[in-house]
């Protein structure tokens, strides 16, 4: 999700637009497989497919954002066997979801690694996870670089 401004407001639904509840009515039927396609949402809807192309990245359900928990944590860890797979054991322990993974090439036997996790189903304190990664012995440096946690 891209934020412009990354200005957010809680409002409630009845004061929204109708073209906005509409648009939300829309992604709803797509996400529960009540319809096939943006064409067949709309109609359902009885939403131009102009107005749901313009809000629908703009209004979510409340609940959708909530849950929505990813952080971005950046290593510099030693090239060795096995250190990419230890640390990913260790966050998919912690209840972590690896969504993606960056590594450059080694160079001088350090590489760096960028995860980006979602954590909606963090089984510890993620302050306490980041002290666990940072006592590994292969890891240099630990940093969170995004958190929407």
């Amino acid at each position: 999700m891209v934020v412009e401004n990354g200005k957010f407001y809680l409002v409630r639904s009845d004061v929204l637009p109708e073209s906005m509840q509409k648009t939300i009515e829309v992604k709803e039927l797509l996400e529960r497989g009540k319809a096939k396609s943006i064409y067949e949402a709309v109609q359902l809807a009885g939403l131009s497919r102009s107005a749901f192309y313009k809000y629908k990245d703009a209004v979510y359900p409340f609940q959708a954002m909530v849950k929505e928990k990813i952080i971005t944590l950046f290593f510099h860890l030693e090239d060795r066997a096995g250190t990419l797979s230890k640390l990913l054991g260790i966050v998919a322990a912690a209840g972590c979801n690896v969504l993606t993974i960056h590594q450059t090439i080694p160079i001088q036997g350090k590489a760096n690694v960028t995860l980006s996790l979602d954590v909606s189903h963090l089984k510890e304190d993620m302050d306490r996870l980041m002290q666990q990664l940072k006592r590994l012995d292969f890891i240099e440096r630990v940093d969170m670089l995004s958190s929407g946690a």
